[in-house]
């Protein structure tokens, strides 16, 4: 198996632009996912989000899940457990209005330390995008633009921690899944791993780097490239040592953005096959991605294909999660 691509931004300035370039094309291609370092986020910055982040959890979160494991008898468990995570969380809305003022328990300094990160991280999903487009051939800022609605983007951060598991064998710190929407960055535990992603058939290890950012592509962006960017499978798996740190933010598009393949990426042959992906409003894929999200994303395409299809002949929009 090839090395996890690792991408270096500050590569992007001088004689090494086309071969990072190329690299990122790569990774979009061919695993869905890629590490970022020197990135321009700070890592004194970085340190400060970890540190808060793993206090925060000791103080007001780790005896919660305790209570929880025990209420549901989860430590005990001899079967497969299909329908919960292992995994304490809490979210984050930054765009198109921040919550952050309103979530319970977060000390003052958390809460601003937090909107300054998601600050820096939606400055560099916006760069991402850019890049994305320069590779695809697709106009400055089109990607953008895809995303913005009437509102611009939707922006938020889920903060989870992975605690110590007796059982790892029959639950999943997370389930497998594709993300919904656009731009996933992903600040994780240097220490604790757990993360691994579907890639030819075979569960592949995202590597823990100290102060990296993981990048991974959402369905939305599969859909504006008509496929020639995927969404890829993704799981953590929980650990019987450690407690892994996990704050992925998601950059998607308004709940009212129409999402469709970007015309200049619909090959004739595509087009010709009836192997063009829908055209959907982003809330009511999130509306059927809320029933199914655990299961396989080609019958969510599909559905939303079938929407697409009773909208044109007048029928309206029907969508079954059943």
């Amino acid at each position: 198996m090839e090395n996890f691509p690792v991408i270096n931004l500050e590569s992007l300035n001088g004689e090494g632009r086309k071969a990072t370039m190329e690299k990122i094309k790569d990774a979009c291609e061919n695993w869905g996912f890629f590490e970022l370092v020197s990135h321009g986020i700070p890592t004194e910055f970085l340190d400060t989000v970890e540190r808060l982040t793993k206090e925060h959890y000791k103080q007001c979160l780790e005896q919660r899940f305790k209570e929880l494991v025990a209420s549901k008898g989860l430590e005990g468990v001899q079967t497969e457990v299909k329908d919960m995570d292992w995994e304490s969380t809490f979210h984050l809305r930054h765009l198109p209005q921040s919550n952050i003022s309103e979530v319970p328990d977060l000390k003052d300094e958390y809460r601003n330390v937090m909107k300054e990160f998601a600050l820096k991280l939606e400055k560099l999903a916006e760069q991402l995008l850019d890049l994305l487009c320069e590779n695809l051939g697709l106009e400055q800022g089109y990607l953008k633009k895809a995303f913005y609605g009437t509102k611009g983007p939707t922006f938020g951060t889920k903060v989870s921690n992975y605690p110590p598991c007796p059982n790892p064998d029959l639950i999943k710190g997370l389930r497998a899944h594709t993300d919904a929407g656009g731009l996933i960055l992903l600040f994780q535990d240097d220490k604790v791993s757990g993360l691994q992603l579907l890639k030819d058939g075979e569960w592949v290890d995202v590597p823990p780097m100290r102060h990296s950012i993981v990048i991974n592509l959402g369905d939305q962006l599969e859909v504006i490239t008509n496929g020639k960017y995927k969404s890829v499978e993704h799981r953590v798996i929980a650990q019987t040592d450690g407690t892994r740190m996990s704050i992925a933010s998601f950059y998607n598009p308004g709940s009212d953005a129409v999402i469709y393949p970007a015309p200049t990426l619909v090959e004739k042959e595509a087009e010709e096959k009836n192997q063009v992906y829908p055209k959907f409003v982003f809330e009511d894929y999130m509306k059927l991605y809320a029933g199914v999200k655990f299961e396989a994303k080609e019958p969510r395409f599909e559905a939303m294909k079938a929407v697409e299809i009773k909208a044109s002949f007048g029928l309206g929009p029907v969508i079954s999660t059943a």
